[in-house]
């Protein structure tokens, strides 16, 4: 996926969003989550594609494969799957190498490589707008992608940021300002079918207790967002 088709699929994108009025998150007691919205196949040239916003945190992901793999990066028994991180200016740094070795790990946990073997599953991100839980937006991203292309997996999974502030006050999906001010910050990657830890990233300082507690907040707060996934499902494919 060229930077040009990026770009171009990017706007279109915004356009699409802005215009339709897609999905509204979840909203609810105990669930302090952003406004959610999600768009699948949008870009001709990937097997899937999808952009996933979280607030104004907004990521464009595309799939590719399972394809011919070259012969250098080839395994035997399953496929090898990459992915590939585009800053939304500049290019990739140490930051996006961090996040495309994070999200990489968590798709190799539920895609089932083997029954794809010596071939290739490649998964382009482009961030659009980061406004903060950017790691979280991407792995749904990837996910809504991967259903898209129709990779095969043995569950969905999501991405949740978790923030402590100085008083220890828990914050679900954070925006930028309140990642800056927080103490700590936590992402959790879950998967659909019994919660399961996938990923797990953290920066800063937190108790044994509090890491627990974001945690227990995380798998809570992944019932909403699985929820979400289905209703976006239902809704694309009753209008097919």
């Amino acid at each position: 996926m060229c930077s040009e088709a990026m770009e171009g699929a990017m706007q279109t994108e915004s356009k699409i969003r802005a215009d339709s009025g897609t999905d509204p998150g979840p909203r609810g007691p105990g669930c302090s989550l952003r406004h959610f919205a999600c768009e699948q196949n949008l870009l001709s040239r990937p097997d899937g594609s999808a952009s996933f916003l979280q607030g104004d945190t907004s990521v464009l992901a595309g799939v590719y494969g399972p394809a011919e793999v070259k012969v250098s990066k080839e395994i035997f028994n399953k496929a090898t799957l990459e992915v590939i991180l585009r800053p939304k200016t500049g290019l990739p740094g140490v930051a996006e190498k961090s996040r495309e070795r994070l999200i990489r790990n968590t798709c190799e946990a539920v895609v089932l490589g083997a029954l794809h073997p010596r071939t290739s599953i490649t998964v382009v991100l482009q961030v659009i707008s980061d406004a903060g839980s950017l790691l979280a937006c991407c792995l749904n991203a990837a996910c809504m992608a991967l259903v898209d292309a129709g990779v095969p997996m043995r569950a969905l999974f999501c991405g949740i940021t978790c923030a402590l502030d100085s008083d220890g006050t828990l914050m679900l999906d954070p925006t930028a300002k309140q990642e800056k001010e927080a103490r700590a910050v936590l992402t959790f990657a879950l998967d659909s079918v019994e919660r399961k830890l996938l990923m797990s990233t953290t920066k800063g300082l937190y108790s044994d207790t509090e890491l627990q507690q974001c945690l227990a907040a995380a798998q809570t707060a992944s019932t909403h967002v699985f929820r979400f996934y289905r209703e976006s499902l239902q809704r694309r494919y009753s209008k097919s």
